[in-house]
């Protein structure tokens, strides 16, 4: 998608008297990534003290302000006028980059098989095609810690499930359509279940909480249930569905 296109198409929606979104992009491209840091920056820029928060996604970027400081027409007028010669930033950086220990098997992965199923994959060969990626941090949310990863490999694409897991263990590792993630606390959730690691995703005395942050680079690195015990990893079975 050339420059231009990216400026002219871009759409404002209204998040509230505090906010407005900024949609950029329909589709999902590690692209999007530098688009949205330099919208960041411009935005950081611009709004100063009256900025109360950014939040990023695979296409969109939040604006949160302070509304006793910018009026939501001035805030707007504002966005227009970024958005009139925003320029992708040269490189994001790599950002930091992770390997999470993670132990694939179908007593904490019970998806494993319904991934090979769909995909006409061996089980094996789905832990291969899913640990060989490197994934790109794309945006949290959800829940604490919560990072959204992409892209899968397209053999491996897969639809939620129809009835959600009522409970998720933390740290189990999962995907939906072509992202990837790895649960950090205990929630109810539908992705597909191909694992866990024994990574510590969000501990509130770590700075920002979050072990992953957006722009950040993972790799899920395959390791026995020795190794995954060795390394703290809880081995207690996913509950089965309803």
């Amino acid at each position: 998608m050339s420059q231009d296109s990216v400026r002219t198409n871009a759409v404002l929606e209204s998040a509230g008297l505090d906010g407005w979104i900024v949609r950029l992009f329909d589709t999902i491209e590690e692209q999007n990534l530098r688009w949205l840091a330099a919208l960041s920056y411009r935005c950081e820029q611009a709004f100063g003290e009256a900025l109360v928060d950014l939040v990023p996604s695979y296409t969109t970027l939040l604006i949160v302000f302070d509304p006793l400081a910018v009026s939501p027409s001035q805030a707007r007028t504002t966005l227009c006028e970024i958005l009139m010669d925003l320029e992708p930033e040269e490189q994001t950086g790599q950002g930091q980059i992770h390997e999470l220990p993670t132990w694939y098997d179908t007593s904490v992965g019970p998806e494993l098989a319904r991934v090979a199923k769909l995909s006409g994959e061996a089980v094996d060969d789905v832990i291969q095609l899913h640990s060989q990626q490197v994934y790109r941090v794309f945006a949290l949310g959800f829940s604490p810690g919560f990072a959204f990863m992409g892209l899968v490999d397209p053999r491996l694409e897969c639809a939620r499930l129809d009835t959600p897991r009522r409970r998720v263990p933390p740290n189990s590792v999962a995907l939906a359509g072509r992202q990837t993630a790895a649960y950090p606390v205990e929630t109810p959730g539908g992705w597909n279940l191909l694992g866990r690691t024994s990574a510590r995703l969000f501990d509130r005395e770590r700075e920002g909480f979050s072990l992953l942050r957006v722009g950040d680079q993972v790799r899920f690195v395959p390791v026995s249930r020795e190794e995954f015990e060795r390394d703290g990893g809880d081995t207690t079975p996913a509950e089965p569905m309803a």
